[in-house]
């Protein structure tokens, strides 16, 4: 198991992670230490427990908001690919249909 130093707000925090894993926990930290930073230049000091908490919070509100955008995403993805299939199905049946009607004029011309 790896062990990775990591800074938020001005403060080094030694935590373990899986082996490889460390510029992600790395990349994870500065995202969070970015969030924690701006609710205390937007709130003050209000002590280390409660920015965490704060910056955590606006973290989750950002991830339902993701994924919520994410589900009306594929609901519309999910419409327009039924949509899809049925302007296909209207295609084909249109095309089946242009060549009955040329084989039928064809094979009158011929008679």
């Amino acid at each position: 198991m790896a062990q990775v130093t990591l800074n938020v707000n001005g403060k080094p925090y030694v935590v373990g992670c899986e082996d490889g894993q460390e510029q992600h926990l790395a990349d994870l930290a500065q995202m969070f230490d970015r969030q924690v930073r701006q609710v205390s230049q937007d709130m003050g000091q209000l002590g280390d427990t409660r920015l965490f908490l704060m910056g955590a919070l606006l973290l989750a509100d950002d991830l339902a908001e993701t994924k919520a955008r994410m589900s009306a995403i594929q609901a519309d993805l999910g419409r327009l690919q039924s949509d899809q299939a049925r302007i296909e199905a209207r295609a084909v049946s249109a095309l089946e249909g242009a060549a009955k009607r040329i084989e039928k004029l064809a094979n009158d011309e011929a008679a």
